[in-house]
């Protein structure tokens, strides 16, 4: 009898025990939740909730809360768990990386582009990066994937689909042309020159593409990636220098050269092969084409009086050899807030932007700006409009006919770009919206 009875207090303190951790443990997924969701709630106040971009999509009946998730990716609460299951939160800030992607143990997580309300252009490409033009392939950021691992493993992929037939018989002057000397296009140079492909590069800026109109300092990150003819290569948070001196380090081992400040004008079909038409007049042939330029294309103007004027930029290369000067910065981006927050430093800064308040930019960037302008390091106008430029002032549009004018040395405008479309249409490449497409998904 007596032992019954300790049985039966034995169990009942296990039983109370386990109550008790069950209650603990649902109560503190109910107060995360409730974080998180006053997280999310704030995002949306912020409007950084809905995606811009490449995003990840949580399937929630795959869904563990193992949090792998959240701790592989390198930026700060794109995810979170709310009642158990991974959500985004600030969406529009996720640059695609796919961390999270590979660091799911259930695989419940698809990188998906546009939402169903808010669609992206892309070229249309099939699973092997090939175009609805027989020959002509696209790989990195104009087909979805702009994050620099990613986009190497793109070009990689992409010039092993069209090897065979890149050599097959033709009367063109190369095997393959490959538009763009950004990661995807640096990547498939070295997959080209692997596969002993009769192949050119050309680029309408300089090495490095979208990469080398970061400021020196900017902080790139990345992950490991497996660089063809190079090696594997561990890089977490690396310097644009740093990075570029790979590249150049990559190239120079399999003597390969890039052909720059070369724009490609017009693609025509001619012989069974491509004949392309470059800005400064010649004229080149090639059997396939592999286009890896950048969503941007070319920078958006204000199309406002004095914007031809030398004083006029649209991206900044060497902010610490400028000093002493009065600089306007354009735009409420993180491109114009990490440049005017550079320039800050022996400069005095004015940063105008359109709207009453930044969004969509990243949090380091958000409190460091906040904290310049606390202490006076950058002056911002809000609710403003850059209207005209002068050889010494620039002025603002502030709104109900008030205008005001600055003294100026230097303009900066970080206005974003535009996706290269007349340029693709003009080949003949067929554009379509996405709206919340898997772009990268496990099998």
């Amino acid at each position: 009898m007596e032992i019954w009875i300790e049985n039966i207090l034995i169990y009942g303190l296990v039983f109370i025990l386990c109550l008790v951790v069950v209650y603990v443990y649902l109560r503190k997924q109910k107060r995360e939740s409730r974080v998180v969701e006053a997280k999310i709630e704030q995002a949306k106040k912020d409007g950084i909730h809905e995606p811009v971009s490449l995003h990840p999509v949580v399937d929630k009946s795959s869904c563990i809360k193992t949090g792998a998730c959240i701790a592989a990716c390198p930026e700060k609460d794109i995810l979170g768990i709310r009642n158990g299951k991974a959500t985004t939160i600030n969406a529009s800030q996720c640059i695609g990386h796919g961390a999270c992607f590979h660091a799911c143990p259930t695989q419940a997580i698809t990188l998906c582009i546009g939402t169903e309300k808010r669609g992206v252009e892309l070229p249309h490409v099939d699973q092997n990066f090939e175009t609805n033009i027989p020959g002509i392939f696209i790989a990195g950021e104009l087909g979805g994937m702009g994050l620099i691992k990613n986009a190497v493993e793109q070009g990689k992929q992409a010039v092993e689909n069209l090897a065979s037939l890149a050599k097959k018989s033709h009367q063109a002057e190369y095997d393959l042309l490959i538009v763009g000397a950004g990661p995807a296009g640096i990547s498939a140079s070295l997959t080209a020159k692997k596969h002993k492909i009769n192949f050119l590069t050309v680029e309408q800026d300089t090495l490095g593409g979208t990469v080398f109109t970061f400021p020196r300092s900017k902080i790139v990150m990345t992950s490991a990636m497996d660089l063809p003819l190079f090696g594997k290569v561990r890089l977490y948070e690396t310097s644009k220098a740093e990075l570029l001196d790979l590249w150049y380090k990559a190239l120079d081992k399999n003597s390969i050269s890039i052909q720059e400040n070369t724009k490609v004008e017009t693609v025509n079909t001619e012989n069974g092969h491509f004949k392309i038409h470059i800005k400064e007049g010649k004229n080149i042939t090639a059997k396939t084409i592999l286009l890896s330029i950048g969503r941007r294309g070319t920078p958006r103007k204000l199309n406002i009086p004095g914007e031809h004027l030398e004083k006029v930029a649209y991206r900044l290369l060497e902010p610490e050899d400028i000093s002493g000067k009065e600089i306007m910065v354009v735009g409420g981006g993180d491109s114009a807030i990490e440049a005017a927050l550079m320039l800050a430093d022996q400069n005095r800064v004015t940063l105008s932007y359109r709207k009453d308040v930044f969004q969509r930019i990243k949090p380091k960037n958000s409190e460091r700006i906040k904290e310049a302008m606390h202490k006076d390091r950058v002056i911002v106008k809000f609710n403003s409009n850059l209207v005209a430029i002068d050889k010494d002032y620039v002025t603002l549009s502030l709104g109900e006919n008030s205008d005001e004018r600055l003294k100026n040395d230097l303009v900066y405008i970080f206005a974003g770009g535009e996706l290269p479309t007349q340029f693709l249409q003009k080949i003949g490449l067929e554009i379509t919206k996405k709206y919340g497409e898997a772009i990268l998904k496990h099998n």
